[in-house]
C-alpha cells in the first residue's frame, strides 16, 4: 500500500527522530569501545539523552500504525 503525502511527511519526521537516537547511541558505543576509562562519566548524560530522544519515536510508533 502506497503512503499518502501526509504519511510520507510523518515518516520523514519519524526517521529524523530515530536518527537522533542512533547518533547518541553511536556516541555511547564510541565511548564503550575506545575511551571508557576516561569518559565513563559521560555515559550517564548520554543515557538520559537517549531516553528523552526516544519519547517522540515511541509516540509516533504508537500513534501511526504504518510506522510499525
Amino acid at each position: 500500500m502506497a503512503l499518502t503525502e501526509d504519511q510520507k511527511i510523518i515518516k520523514k519526521e519519524y526517521a529524523g527522530y530515530k536518527r537522533k537516537v542512533t547518533e547518541i547511541a553511536g556516541d555511547i558505543h564510541d565511548i564503550v569501545e575506545d575511551t571508557i576509562w576516561n569518559d565513563y562519566k559521560k555515559l550517564i548524560e548520554l543515557s538520559q539523552k537517549v531516553q528523552v530522544a526516544m519519547e517522540p519515536v515511541l509516540e509516533y510508533k504508537a500513534k501511526y500504525d504504518f510506522l510499525k
